[in-house]
């Protein structure tokens, strides 16, 4: 093991324990294959699960276990009608789980996100059964404003870049508390406490996923 990966999974059990203080859960797996496998616990036949944008999911191969798990997939890109998409967002609030990435994660286990629909923070505050977190170590910052921080200047800008948007940060690599109509940055959340214990559950991730 290297002494990056040692490093990591001492600073995932730090994580662990701030997000068991928070009323969450969490578990360390040292691999993206580890990771799925962690994830496949909540993919129970029959129950209806669905899913956050998230590079993260993808990078484990999340959605083509899905595809065969026996789950009523809502999948919001699932229809080209925008009334069926807009009921399947709605529906998908009801779902048994959901699962999604984090923009950041402090050591003492707050997560940030910033979202521009803001589908995926509004699952995540209230609505499915279980919300299962799956996390690079690379999203773990040491505090509240570096998590922040993180959130605005790295996965935003990313996130616009990928989706081909015109905002100023595409151009400066940087955030620049722009109110462009394209800006996924709408709102900023975290997620400081859970009220219904171990709904959130984190999976880190010894490895860079996602953004």
């Amino acid at each position: 093991m290297s002494n990056v990966k040692k490093t990591w999974a001492i600073t995932a059990q730090t994580v662990i324990n701030g997000l068991e203080k928070r009323n969450m859960t969490g578990e360390y797996c040292a691999s993206a294959a580890e990771a799925l496998e962690a994830a496949k616990r909540y993919l129970v036949p029959g129950t209806s699960v669905s899913w956050g944008g998230s590079a993260s999911l993808t990078e484990i191969g999340l959605f083509d276990v899905i595809k065969e798990s026996g789950c009523v997939a809502l999948d919001r890109n699932g229809s080209s009608d925008p009334e069926i998409t807009k009921e399947t967002y709605r529906q998908i609030l009801f779902c048994d789980t959901y699962f999604m990435s984090t923009n950041a994660i402090t050591l003492d286990g707050m997560l940030v996100n910033i979202d521009g629909k803001c589908n995926r923070i509004a699952a995540l505050a209230f609505g499915p059964e279980k919300v299962v977190i799956v996390a690079g170590m690379n999203k773990v910052a040491p505090d509240l404003d570096s998590a922040i921080k993180r959130a605005r200047n790295t996965a935003a800008v990313v996130n616009n870049v990928r989706f081909g948007n015109s905002t100023p940060c595409t151009s400066v690599g940087r955030c620049v508390d722009c109110q462009h109509v394209d800006s996924v940055c709408a709102q900023i959340m975290i997620t400081r406490r859970s009220r219904t214990p171990n709904r959130i559950h984190v999976i880190l991730v010894g490895e860079e996923l996602g953004y």
